[in-house]
């Protein structure tokens, strides 16, 4: 459900001092491993207090546009934690941090350098829609209530 955008710089500008701020996840809905990780992290969030954007919705796109990636491509999902952007394994990464223990033991995917950390989010991201169905459930109740529409 990829939608191109035409957008001039203005358009853009104005829709960047739209953006939502704090802690947010910006996932691709329609990816059951992507929903599936907004569904876990609104189930274990308790201290961060992580919103959710659909990189598909207006907002999701010019998320993606603000942080230099293509809306269209969606190939990573953005993670945005105490005032920084994670992009690849360093957002599952940064997500799994701000949950504490036993969850911040996945940091340790840190420890592999970004060429082969990235690598694998790489395959992961690429064969989404291959190695998972297309449509998901919906979203959970804890998700549903931190969803920012459009």
């Amino acid at each position: 459900m990829s939608t191109t955008s035409d957008s001039s710089p203005a358009e853009t500008d104005a829709a960047a001092k739209d953006l939502p701020e704090g802690n947010l996840i910006v996932f691709d809905g329609i990816c059951v491993f992507c929903s599936g990780f907004a569904r876990f992290m609104a189930k274990h969030d308790r201290k961060a207090g992580f919103r959710f954007v659909d990189a598909h919705s207006p907002k999701g796109r010019a998320l993606y546009r603000h942080h230099g990636l293509d809306p269209d491509r969606m190939e990573t999902n953005i993670v945005l934690f105490e005032g920084r952007a994670y992009t690849r394994m360093a957002s599952f990464t940064a997500a799994m941090r701000s949950l504490g223990w036993p969850w911040r033991a996945l940091t340790l995917l840190d420890l592999l350098p970004d060429g082969l950390a990235n690598w694998i989010y790489d395959r992961i991201a690429q064969n989404r829609y291959r190695l998972g169905r297309r449509t998901c459930p919906l979203p959970s109740a804890d998700l549903k209530e931190r969803l920012l529409d459009g």
